[in-house]
């Protein structure tokens, strides 16, 4: 598989365990994904967004990576409520 398959399934397994359209999480050049309940944006810049790079995304997502060490290096840019991901992670099928 390739990195951007490999965004694109886990990005794909964060939506299914927290469904919702509150927080856009930005791992570009791959994709962008909606996902936690919560208000839900139509226009403009979501309430939240969470934008990382893919190596970075892929750390967090299988568990190699700590959210709030990706925070303290800089490696994740959180804001908005709703914008820790760090009760989702690691997403167990990963």
């Amino acid at each position: 598989m390739s990195l951007k398959d490999d965004v694109k399934r886990t990005l794909g397994l964060l939506q299914q365990k927290a469904p919702g359209h509150s927080v856009e999480v930005r791992v570009p050049p791959y994709a962008a994904v909606q996902a936690v309940a919560g208000v839900r944006h139509t226009r403009g810049t979501p309430p939240a967004v969470v934008e990382l790079d893919a190596d970075t995304w892929i750390a967090l997502a299988t568990g190699d990576l700590v959210w709030t060490d990706a925070e303290a290096a800089g490696r994740v840019r959180a804001s908005g409520e709703r914008a820790d991901l760090s009760p989702l992670l690691p997403l167990e099928d990963s």
